[in-house]
């Protein structure tokens, strides 16, 4: 039985409110989708093929088929909570009087004075590829709410590096 403690925090880990675009909270249904139609009937075809190998006590493909069973429905389940805690970012309400979720940002790295554009975005929704930061990535922390011409000290772990807010745009 769990004491209430841990029962708080693993409710704490469930409801986590998760921002997206209306974009990727399509994208998310799509793959849970995906997953619930197409990947769990293969897992199924796997374990069933594999148990009719014979004795499953010695049998590791059917162990192998088990285990991606088992990792498959625990990424539907992380899914499933993830839409069902999602909200997605009403953009007609964004502003670029400061740096929030959905507003791209221009920054100058100010020890090298690289400029780099980046727009902030949902954890699920984060990709390096299409510049696109989490707001819970250290940099996307550093620049919420700051305005243009701030600089904004970012805590990394080989240290410090501050960031020019050039431009906040939609």
């Amino acid at each position: 039985m769990q004491d209430s403690s841990s029962a708080l925090i693993n409710k704490n880990v469930m409801t986590k409110t998760h921002y997206l675009t209306a974009e990727g909270l399509e994208k998310l249904k799509e793959e849970l989708h995906r997953l619930t139609s197409v990947e769990r009937e293969a897992a199924a075809r796997a374990i069933a093929e594999a148990r009719d190998k014979g004795d499953l006590s010695e049998n590791a493909e059917y162990d192998a088929a088990k285990d991606a069973q088992g990792l498959l429905e625990l990424k539907i389940s992380k899914l499933q909570n993830l839409i069902a805690n999602a909200r997605v970012v009403d953009e007609s309400r964004l502003n670029t009087h400061t740096v929030q979720i959905m507003n791209k940002v221009k920054i100058r790295n100010m020890k090298d004075k690289s400029i780099l554009e980046v727009t902030l975005v949902g954890e699920s929704e984060a990709n390096l590829e299409e510049r696109k930061l989490a707001v819970s990535s250290p940099i996307g922390k550093g620049l919420l709410g700051k305005k243009k011409g701030e600089i904004a000290q970012v805590q990394t772990p080989s240290g410090i590096i501050e960031f020019e807010i050039l431009e906040i745009s939609i």
